[in-house]
């Protein structure tokens, strides 16, 4: 099963990998597709971002904390004969992306059925939990909103590169798990944190996404601005970078704040103690409450709070990388 778990992650990577090409083919070559001038139409996507739909002939008025600027370039084009030929391709990545979570997933099952516990007890097996609950997330909002379907690039990519980077840099033979693991607790809290992790990678990618369009949609014409040419409007990108945070907020506080020292004062005997593992996630809980708050503050600009978000999932890869591999510490359980 541990030789199977290993063979089924480079499937995965793959199958990433061939999902990313099928989404740079159409996002590259697609823009007079339907889901490529769907872009251009912020209105609409608007409207099935979650606004009121617009009755015919009703102008459109949008809330404060919606209006965006739009620049009136990029005319839309007809359709053209072979456009299906692109949403074709589209529609295959969004296949071989669900195909590759079902390696994924599988990956996760097998590692688990050779360890015989839960996969979570190292950090090679908390970037895969972590990096599913991303993709698995990010299959539920195409269900939703498919003509978001042009994220899908940016959301492979960085599932190619997390997982890369597990497999080579934080692979880990099986093993049973560290005593100090064996809890009840560790379950809830490794459930927790991995499921408000993935949530917020995911986030990052729309929340990255939002920057370079929004400066698209104010003239911006130099890289990386036009990275963004393609994707969904800037008001639209906002909309979904908040909601994906607001849900996976709670979620991390649970897990980091109430779960994770409730487990501390039972193994160690204390609720808090200012380990680096501890340090960086109240830093990460802090960053993202910031963005929250400044969310909601109709004062602060769109961009500044969508940067906190930012800068909230690099104190993620800190606490995730930095901290496993560079400190010592009661939570050192990379074993990489």
């Amino acid at each position: 099963m541990a030789e199977l778990s290993d063979q089924l992650l480079v499937v995965t990577v793959l199958a990433y990998l061939v999902a990313m090409i099928c989404h740079a083919a159409e996002y590259a070559f697609g823009t007079k597709s339907h889901i490529g001038r769907a872009a251009l139409r912020p209105e609409r996507e608007l409207s099935m971002a979650g606004g009121p739909p617009l009755a015919p002939g009703q102008p459109e008025m949008l809330p404060i904390d919606r209006v965006e600027p739009v620049a009136p370039a990029d005319p839309v084009d007809p359709v053209e004969p072979n456009a299906w030929r692109s949403a074709a391709i589209g529609r295959a990545a969004v296949i071989i992306t669900a195909l590759a979570a079902a390696a994924h997933i599988g990956t996760l099952i097998t590692r688990g059925l050779a360890a015989e516990r839960v996969p979570w007890g190292n950090m090679y097996e908390f970037i895969l939990s972590a990096t599913f609950i991303g993709i698995a997330a990010w299959l539920f909002v195409l269900t939703r909103w498919p003509h978001l379907r042009h994220l899908g690039l940016f959301v492979a990519l960085v599932q190619v590169l997390l997982l890369g980077v597990a497999g080579m840099v934080a692979y880990t033979p099986v093993g049973p798990l560290v005593p100090a693991l064996d809890s009840a607790w560790f379950i809830v809290h490794i459930a927790a944190v991995s499921t408000s992790s993935g949530i917020f990678l995911l986030g990052f990618v729309p929340a990255a996404l939002y920057l370079m369009r929004a400066g698209y949609e104010n003239g911006k014409r130099s890289f990386p601005y036009t990275l963004a040419k393609n994707v969904p409007a800037a008001a639209t990108l906002e909309r979904l970078t908040f909601r994906l945070h607001a849900f996976a907020f709670p979620i991390w506080t649970f897990g980091a704040l109430i779960a994770g020292p409730i487990w501390a004062e039972a193994s160690w005997g204390r609720y808090w103690g200012w380990d680096p593992k501890e340090v960086w996630a109240f830093i990460s809980w802090i960053v993202y409450a910031g963005y929250l708050h400044a969310r909601a503050t109709p004062s602060v600009k769109r961009n500044v709070a969508t940067w906190i978000a930012i800068i909230g999932f690099l104190t993620m890869l800190m606490n995730l990388f930095g901290v496993n591999l560079f400190f010592g510490g009661l939570h050192s359980y990379a074993d990489v």
